[in-house]
């Protein structure tokens, strides 16, 4: 996993947008919901993001893969060994986060991000 691709990735979402909370953690979101977590001051080598029910289990039974901090009870995961996924897979899990918090956000906000 290369931990700028994934940044870069979240910043071409639609509607995407990011900043730093925490003092020090670079928070991607959609519609002021937070989808993606990482480290702001380029020490983490991490990153945390909401996954499928049904996936969180099999997500973090794999190694370098854990519950993530704080926000495990809301199904989020957190990448700390950049082995333990591909830049591919981890793209699709970046879009899937998206999608899941993007699908509760308002109807109108919705159409606001999407321009129409």
């Amino acid at each position: 996993m290369n931990l700028n691709k994934a940044k870069a990735y979240c910043r071409k979402l639609p509607g995407a947008s990011e900043d730093i909370k925490w003092e020090s953690n670079l928070v991607f979101s959609v519609g002021a919901k937070m989808f993606a977590v990482t480290g702001a001051d380029g020490s983490e080598r991490g990153i945390s993001f909401k996954v499928d029910d049904d996936r969180f289990l099999e997500l973090t039974d794999r190694p370098g893969i854990i519950p993530a901090p704080y926000l495990a009870r809301a199904k989020w995961v957190y990448i700390e060994d950049a082995k333990a996924i591909s830049d591919a897979e981890l793209a699709g899990l970046l879009q899937r986060s998206y999608q899941l918090v993007f699908a509760k956000l308002t109807k109108k906000l919705q159409r606001e991000i999407q321009g129409g």
